[in-house]
């Protein structure tokens, strides 16, 4: 049952920070729907995921299907520069950062829990996906020419008319609930 005066919460941050982590348990913890913007933005059903990008167009229409059928809902992961349209619906906007040794050593162990340390590794059908992302995710924090680094993510958090929150301490997941549930 819902303890927060928030009903639409968008989550958000550097890779690996934990987004997708409180997005689920605090959509749990609530009773809402959880939504991350990973199964808009890519064809999660191809056998090799994060291959193939659906276009910002398809993303939109998926995305607005979805929320609209909810009332209250908790949204994970990034969606600036293709989502833009949905920030009216944000009642509060949290932003997630650890530094990046942290962050690299979560994928490490997420992506190596999902699929497996022979697939990632040299030699496996997802190595190749999964070093880029590391380097991508290692580079978040100084890269400039990528919507998804840490200064164009800020700035884009600094104009939203929600109330917003940001949250840069590696804390436990029901400690960063109750930190986000409170007004």
């Amino acid at each position: 049952m819902s303890d927060s005066a928030f009903q639409r919460i968008h989550i958000f941050g550097a890779p690996g920070s934990g987004v997708t982590t409180l997005g689920k348990a605090l959509a749990a913890h609530l009773g809402y729907a959880h939504f991350d913007t990973d199964d808009y933005h890519w064809f999660t059903e191809d056998a090799l995921p994060y291959k193939r990008r659906r276009n910002p167009e398809h993303r939109r229409q998926l995305l607005t299907r979805d929320l609209d059928a909810a009332d209250r809902w908790v949204l994970s992961g990034s969606l600036c520069g293709w989502g833009d349209v949905f920030v009216p619906r944000f009642d509060k906007v949290v932003y997630l950062w650890l530094p990046a040794p942290m962050r690299t050593a979560r994928i490490e162990a997420r992506e190596t829990l999902r699929y497996g340390a022979e697939r990632i590794a040299p030699g496996g059908d997802l190595h190749v996906v999964y070093e880029k992302f590391q380097a991508w995710a290692a580079a978040y924090d100084h890269a400039s020419d990528n919507i998804r680094s840490r200064n164009k993510e800020l700035e884009w958090f600094a104009a939203l008319p929600c109330i917003t929150q940001q949250i840069e301490i590696d804390y436990p997941v029901k400690e960063l609930i109750e930190m986000v549930i409170k007004l």
